[in-house]
């Protein structure tokens, strides 16, 4: 190599430097990946899901370089699950079989009153779904719902309430429900839902919840 081909890898090299030096969005910045990637990593791994209608943009990014996000997630032991007909993707713990490997993913400790307006949700989704519709419900209809299980938590009607609110609000914390803005005691119910637990989980559970009920009222 003569010393004007070494002028020029030189000068290549210190442009291709410079350009990363400006791709830098912070100053410590040593990633590679560009902002709108950042962006869907940071909403999928803050959870709980991301929504195509909440989310539009992410979405489009997501499934333009969704192998790009994959390969991502699997350096954190994280799978990521997509379904397209509701347009909602999210993160689980990868299966590592026997492998040993840390948890990033925290597990949200759920009640008697969380699994069952979880459930109730659930079948609202499902029911609106099937109907083409968005699936919304009140704060009066979860009350009134919920209140089939008064007599299972051992508590005063002021207490019992006081948990169905807690629950409603560990609900929207993880975005699964989402207030309207037309309106101050409604939410729409997201598709996400659907896909956190599996059939046999609802089997299961709503047999157990329904026995529980009926042995009460015997």
């Amino acid at each position: 190599m003569n010393l004007a081909e070494e002028n020029n890898v030189i000068l290549e090299d210190t442009k291709h430097t410079e350009q990363k030096f400006n791709d830098r969005l912070f100053l410590s910045d040593s990633g590679e990946l560009p902002l709108e990637a950042r962006r869907v990593l940071v909403q999928l791994l803050m959870g709980p899901s991301i929504d195509a209608r909440r989310h539009s943009k992410l979405w489009s990014t997501l499934i333009q370089i969704e192998a790009v996000i994959r390969s991502r997630l699997a350096e954190l032991f994280l799978d990521l699950v997509i379904d397209r007909d509701i347009q909602v993707a999210f993160t689980r713990q990868a299966d590592t079989g026997d492998l040993a490997v840390p948890r990033l993913l925290r597990r949200v400790q759920l009640t008697f009153i969380d699994s069952v307006l979880l459930l109730y949700l659930r079948q609202r989704l499902m029911q609106a779904e099937a109907q083409g519709e968005r699936a919304v419900v009140s704060t009066e209809e979860i009350m009134e719902y919920l209140s089939l299980y008064e007599r299972l938590t051992n508590t005063d009607r002021a207490g019992f309430i006081k948990r169905i609110e807690a629950a409603i609000e560990k609900i929207k914390k993880n975005n699964v429900l989402q207030k309207l803005h037309s309106a101050n005691d409604r939410f729409e119910i997201s598709p996400a839902l659907k896909l956190l637990f599996s059939a046999d989980i609802i089997t299961t559970l709503t047999g157990l919840y329904q026995q529980k009920l009926a042995a009460s009222e015997g």
